[in-house]
């Protein structure tokens, strides 16, 4: 069987990488690439793949009916804009967290799936590339640790301020603190109570730390409820030199019957290598390296391709998830966080900020 042909489109930030290998792995082929001038990444890019060509004209990958998905990782401002060019042009888009940046986008977003009928999916890589939350959702859906009624979830980062291009350090190009990387962990809230949709009940940011980039925000905090269950989620670019990964990310699931915590990227001080988890209930208190498991998130988008299916994320779990970052943001921003250049104003409620877009995605 051929295999499926998808292409990179933006090498702005170093997720392409995972999002390539893991269609690879998954089967894909890799065709091509493009990007707007010679970001940072495209030099671990090029090693990693060094015999799939680089394009110059982004058309030459649009208008290639061969090429059935195309990967995005753009600066943030710009992934809105060029998804709905790619679905337009009859491509499938995986992109890169935060999938859109303002409401509006994401209104422009739905209607594109609408009418092309294409698929959107935002690689959470938080989720999508961590074998340890496959080994929790496994657990969690076998009843391991009763119902989930809270999350808590952290998202340190380290900064490397040196390598960053300047889109990185302005919120309105990245879309704030909230809307970027605390969508991995309203994704997670989310998939493990089951939940489908969520209302904000606090969200706060703030620049403590880097002055010389007053558009930056380096911390984030938010508070979320969905029926019985409830999440806090902490995101910050405060990682220390010292530690010897990127950041030290964990998930905290709180279930009527045990727990489960994921030290995801790191053990401090503990056992080596990635992917821990802890389980303790009523039987067992134990330790789960889960560095074996697998990422099924890029098989299924795979076969959700050929077959039209919703198998590696709901279309409407994509959507909400970015919709919800995108408000606490808001909520934050009103509250008296640095507010990004040019930001839609807050509403007053969280329930009520639900864009009235044109038309609404199925499902």
């Amino acid at each position: 069987m051929t295999p499926l042909r998808f292409a990179a489109l933006g090498l702005d930030h170093r997720h392409i990488y995972g999002m390539s290998q893991g269609m690879i792995d998954a089967g894909a082929e890799l065709a091509a690439w493009w990007t707007e001038g010679d970001p940072q990444p495209v030099a671990g890019f090029t090693r990693r793949f060094p015999d799939v060509p680089r394009v110059t004209q982004l058309d030459q990958i649009l208008n290639d009916p061969a090429i059935a998905l195309v990967l995005i990782a753009c600066p943030p401002d710009q992934r809105a804009d060029l998804a709905i060019q790619a679905m337009q042009a009859g491509k499938d888009v995986m992109v890169d967290k935060p999938g859109c940046i303002t409401l509006d986008e994401l209104c422009r977003l739905r209607d594109a799936v609408a009418r092309t009928g294409r698929i959107w999916s935002v690689n959470f890589s938080e989720r999508f590339e961590v074998p340890a939350v496959t080994a929790a959702t496994e657990l969690v859906r076998a009843g391991a640790i009763g119902t989930v009624i809270h999350t808590t979830g952290l998202g340190p980062h380290r900064l490397n301020a040196h390598t960053r291009p300047d889109w990185f350090f302005d919120a309105a190009r990245y879309g704030g603190i909230l809307t970027d990387i605390a969508s991995h962990q309203i994704d997670q809230f989310l998939h493990f109570t089951g939940q489908d949709d969520a209302e904000i009940t606090l969200a706060t940011v703030g620049n403590h730390a880097n002055p010389a980039h007053p558009g930056f925000q380096d911390y984030g905090t938010l508070a979320l409820r969905a029926g019985p269950a409830q999440g806090f989620i902490r995101v910050d670019w405060y990682t220390a030199d010292a530690l010897p990964t990127w950041g030290d990310g964990r998930l905290f699931i709180c279930g009527t019957e045990g727990t489960i915590e994921l030290r995801k990227y790191v053990d401090v001080a503990g056992r080596p290598g990635t992917d821990h988890l802890y389980l303790t209930n009523r039987d067992e208190c134990r330790h789960i390296d889960c560095s074996g498991y697998p990422l099924p998130y890029f098989g299924n988008l795979l076969a959700d391709i050929v077959s039209r299916t919703e198998s590696a994320c709901a279309q409407s779990r994509t959507f909400r998830v970015c919709e919800l970052a995108i408000q606490a943001q808001m909520i934050a921003v009103a509250a008296g966080g640095s507010h990004p250049s040019g930001a839609e104003t807050a509403p007053e409620q969280p329930d009520r900020h639900r864009p009235k877009c044109a038309k609404q995605a199925p499902g």
